[in-house]
């Protein structure tokens, strides 16, 4: 059951977060899909601690990578919530890193089920997507630096 669910806030997870970032940043789309995604992070991470525990001799990795992915939700976040300093810039690297931790964290757990991708060495699922996304997050975030880019009014 706790496994239902926590494949249940994935999915949500990726669907919302293409949502929200394919959503003009300003309050509104952007901001809605955004917290919702935050709240099924919530739920990813907690079911993903729940089910790592109960079998951490086959998938503690869960563990860790649901610790490592949530730091990148939260910090992204807190980014937005709180109004950092350039927190633009903090909450686009933060959201599309966590972004790239669910993706990772898919590819692990399906990657050889995919066409194309399973011909890749299972290593790949591992950081295919942080070589993928992290120059996109990079861009995007250089993108809207303060200043940059007017229409962010989130």
């Amino acid at each position: 059951m706790i496994l239902m669910i926590h494949i249940a806030f994935g999915v949500i997870c990726l669907l919302l977060g293409i949502l929200a970032m394919s959503a003009k940043k300003r309050r509104g789309s952007h901001t809605k899909w955004g917290e919702v995604y935050h709240a099924s992070y919530v739920g990813v991470f907690i079911t993903a601690i729940i089910l790592s525990i109960l079998r951490w001799e086959e998938i503690a990795y869960l563990f860790y990578v649901a610790l490592f992915s949530y730091s990148f939700a939260i910090y992204g976040y807190l980014a937005g919530k709180r109004r950092w300093k350039n927190w633009i810039y903090h909450h686009i690297r933060g959201m599309l890193g966590s972004y790239i931790g669910a993706v990772t964290a898919l590819l692990v757990n399906i990657g050889d089920m995919l066409p194309l991708l399973n011909k890749l060495p299972t290593l790949w699922f591992w950081f295919l997507p942080t070589i993928v996304g992290v120059p996109i997050a990079s861009i995007v975030a250089k993108k809207y630096r303060r200043g940059k880019k007017e229409n962010f009014n989130l």
